[in-house]
């Protein structure tokens, strides 16, 4: 069931703990979004998952092994691509990617077949014999992707796949994460500080704060786990805002009603929309719209970061 395991996961450079007792699972073809600060972790918890850094304490499983005492049938699994990746600028996008599938053991055949068609997969295939050096930052986050899919891998760990790049590549990358994951199946780690990308992108999301697991779930369910005053909130469009704050303000169950960007804001203790459609329209109000306001992937985030 789970293509990512962590079991009290710890990494401490001297006195600073980088990851602490991190536990944490990720199902088989889930985008799973790693969120938080620069510095809370984030990169430190990828490199123990790929078997490029020890633990100092716990463990985890990547694709069923164990990444310290399995680590060479890890690294068989899993694609990798770093925040800041290098290529060889003189040698071509196909000379790159069939020298990484040397050095990942490919025969010549199976690398020079795999090269084209991550090549096409990416959408460089009519770039493949320009040297890297001519790319632009997005085509080498391209470039890297494939470099990463070159085993065709379980399980894909992305590290700030997005980060530098232009609207039009930054588009570009979350298309392509997407087709990986809900086309291919591929389980893709996502660490990112970059809030829209991870609500587009991932299925469940975990926020990191100074090395811990602060928060995980999907949006819909962090944004419960952090209510701590247990307020729905209500979003009221209507023509009068100064009648309608006049109508509803008696309603049973209101912990706070304010007017905000043209709107009434209702915080209450429970659904109260139906009350709110008799008080305000029996007053003779046109109602333009009434609805419930999911918390934004933001407002989860800024509260994780409240929570000690």
């Amino acid at each position: 069931m789970h293509a990512i395991e962590t079991f009290n996961l710890t990494k401490r450079y001297g006195s600073i703990t980088a990851v602490d007792h991190l536990n944490l699972k990720v199902k088989r073809g889930e985008i799973f979004g790693y969120l938080g600060h620069n510095g809370s972790g984030k990169t430190t918890t990828i490199m123990m998952l790929c078997g490029l850094v020890e633990p100092t304490e716990g463990g985890a499983t990547v694709a069923g092994f164990d990444v310290q005492r399995e680590v060479l049938e890890v690294k068989k699994r899993i694609g990798f691509l770093p925040e800041n990746a290098s290529y060889y600028d003189n040698l071509t996008a196909r000379q790159n990617l069939e020298f990484f599938g040397e050095l990942a053991g490919l025969a010549k055949k199976e690398r020079k077949e795999r090269s084209k068609e991550l090549l096409n997969l990416v959408g460089l295939g009519e770039w493949k014999d320009i040297k890297v050096g001519k790319f632009s930052k997005g085509m080498q986050q391209r470039l890297g992707i494939a470099q990463a899919l070159i085993r065709d891998p379980e399980v894909l760990f992305l590290d700030e796949p997005t980060s530098g790049l232009d609207p039009q590549g930054t588009r570009d990358i979350r298309n392509l994460i997407l087709k990986l994951g809900r086309e291919e199946g591929k389980t893709i780690f996502l660490s990112s500080h970059l809030l829209a990308e991870v609500k587009q992108l991932c299925d469940k999301v975990g926020i990191l704060k100074r090395g811990k697991l602060s928060a995980i779930g999907s949006v819909r369910e962090l944004a419960r786990q952090l209510n701590r005053d247990n307020l729905i909130k209500i979003e009221l469009e209507v023509d009068s805002l100064d009648a309608a704050l006049r109508a509803v303000r008696d309603i049973s169950g209101i912990n706070e009603v304010i007017k905000e960007d043209g709107k009434i804001i209702i915080r209450a203790e429970r659904d109260i929309r139906r009350e709110v459609f008799y008080a305000v329209s029996g007053s003779g109000l046109e109602i333009l719209s009434l609805k419930l306001v999911e918390p934004s992937l933001e407002e989860v985030f800024l509260k994780a970061y409240e929570v000690e």
